[in-house]
Order: structure tokens, then C-alpha cells, then sequence
């Protein structure tokens, strides 16, 4: 095996650990007794803090209109995914996150000029008619705003994406630490009106800052630039199916079976949208 190859596996490899944690970000969430603006806000500030001492000096805050609409981007995918994980179950909140690329495949022509293909069209298709099964469940009041939450998740990260690409020189980790910062400024005061009152709350909110969100990022830019893309998608694809079955195991919660169907569309949609341009390039 030569040199490269055993570069790309070592990358796989750390990049199937970030998948790892981040997918614990569901249990977590749900174990910590504080509200979602609090979880949120003390989650984000020791994020923020956290990449800013990994990144330092390699962060650019120019205050770019991609730059803005980004920060403000993932800081909205923040807060709607806590909030959503906290009031429906795990696999909803994570799942329905996935329909970002349905917001980007609509938005990218008007955006970036850049035209959408037949091919993106019927991934569109094929996603909102999974989106619509998370909806056939028994959902209580609190469930379905989470689900609603969720798929403004989605929503933020295409704004995030479509800022990004918009935003060509720009550093995603610097609109990252941005949208943190945004972030803890709204839910600080959140967790100071109810801060944590048990040292595995304290700990909890202290893993969901520094490991789940801070030092996995790292870890994930360090991968994803030795990486080829395809790869990368294929073994991020983890997050969505173990975040679930992390909850299931840590809180005893089950998705119901039309939330089931429903990710499988939507999973495997993302994944042969991803295969087959990645195909077609590699044929010329």
C-alpha cells in the first residue's frame, strides 16, 4: 500500500471518529436537563472558544455580505437543531436536516447563476416525498414544531452552504466561530436565568462545547482536505444513522416507522445524488 493510500484510510478512519461524535450529539442534547436557548447558548460559547485557540490566526472576520449571511446561516442551524432535538425525537431532528440539499438545488440558480440539472430535480422529488413521511406519524403539539424546527435546520445549512459557495475565499471555520459567537450571545442569558445544577449537567454542556462541537471540527477540516468528496459524504452518512440508535440506546426513544421510511428516502437520495455526479467526473 503506498504512501497516499495509507494517508486517505488514516483519513477515512478519523473521519468515521467524527462522524462518531458528532452523531452523539443527539443523547447529549437530551440528557441535559436545561433548556434548548440555554444548551444552545453554553454550547456555542465554549465552540466558539475552543476553535478559536485551534485556529487562531488563521480566522477572518471581514464583515462580507457571504461572510454575514453565513454566520447567520449556521448560527440558525444551531438553534433549530437543539430545539428541534429537544421537543421531537432525535431521528426527526437529524433526518429532516438532511433536506438541505432540496433548499440548495432550488436556491443555487437564483444565488450562484448555477443551473439546476434534471438529475437534481428528481433528488428534489424524491426528498420532499420523504420529508412528508417524518409528517405521518402521531406527532404530538411539541413534536410537530420540532419537526417544523427541524427542517428550518435544513434550511439554515443551505443558506450556510449557498453563503459559502457565494463566498468562494472565504474560511467556513471563520463564519463557523461567527455563527457560534452569534449563538451564545442569544442563548447566554438563557443559561444564566437557569444554569446547570449537577456536575453532569456542567459536564454534559462541557462536552457538547469543547468535544462535540469544537475539537471534532478540527478534526473534520483536517480529514475533509485529504479526502476525496465522495468519500467523505459516504462515510458522513454515519451521522444520521447512529445519532438515532444513540438516543434509542441512552433514552429509550424510538422513531416511528414512517420517520424510519421517511430517512431512508432522504439518506439515499443525498447519497446517489452524490455517487453518480462523482461518477460521471471520474469517467470525464
Amino acid at each position: 500500500m503506498g504512501q497516499g493510500e495509507t494517508g486517505q484510510g488514516r483519513a477515512a478512519a478519523l473521519l468515521a471518529v467524527t462522524a462518531l461524535v458528532w452523531s452523539t450529539g443527539g443523547v447529549a442534547i437530551k440528557l441535559v436537563p436545561l433548556s434548548p436557548m440555554a444548551v444552545t447558548g453554553g454550547r456555542s460559547l465554549l465552540a466558539a472558544l475552543t476553535l478559536y485557540v485551534l485556529f487562531r490566526g488563521r480566522l477572518d472576520f471581514r464583515p462580507t455580505r457571504p461572510f454575514v449571511c453565513a454566520a447567520l446561516g449556521y448560527a440558525g442551524l444551531l438553534v433549530t437543531n437543539v430545539a428541534a432535538t429537544k421537543l421531537t425525537t432525535a431521528a426527526n431532528a437529524i433526518l429532516l436536516a438532511y433536506t438541505a440539499p432540496v433548499y440548495v438545488a432550488l436556491f443555487a440558480p437564483l444565488v450562484l447563476k448555477e443551473p439546476t440539472r434534471p438529475a437534481d430535480w428528481a433528488f428534489v422529488a424524491a426528498s420532499v416525498g420523504g420529508m412528508a413521511l417524518f409528517f405521518l406519524d402521531q406527532l404530538s403539539p411539541e413534536g410537530l414544531w420540532g419537526n417544523l424546527l427541524a427542517v428550518g435546520t435544513g434550511v439554515s445549512y443551505a443558506v450556510f452552504t449557498l453563503a459559502m459557495r457565494a463566498g468562494r475565499d472565504g474560511s467556513p471555520v471563520s463564519a463557523v466561530v461567527a455563527g457560534h459567537l452569534l449563538t451564545a450571545a442569544a442563548g447566554l442569558p438563557f443559561l444564566l436565568a437557569g444554569p446547570p445544577r449537577s456536575a453532569e449537567a456542567s459536564l454534559g454542556l462541557a462536552y457538547l462545547g469543547v468535544v462535540q462541537q469544537g475539537l471534532s471540527l478540527a478534526l473534520y477540516v483536517w480529514c475533509i482536505k485529504r479526502l476525496r468528496a465522495l468519500t467523505a459524504i459516504c462515510v458522513m452518512t454515519l451521522e444520521p444513522v447512529l445519532n438515532p440508535l444513540f438516543v434509542a440506546l441512552g433514552c429509550g426513544e424510538l422513531p416511528g416507522r414512517f420517520a424510519v421510511a421517511g430517512g431512508i428516502v432522504v439518506i439515499g437520495a443525498a447519497l446517489l445524488r452524490a455517487v453518480f455526479p462523482s461518477r460521471r467526473a471520474v469517467g470525464g
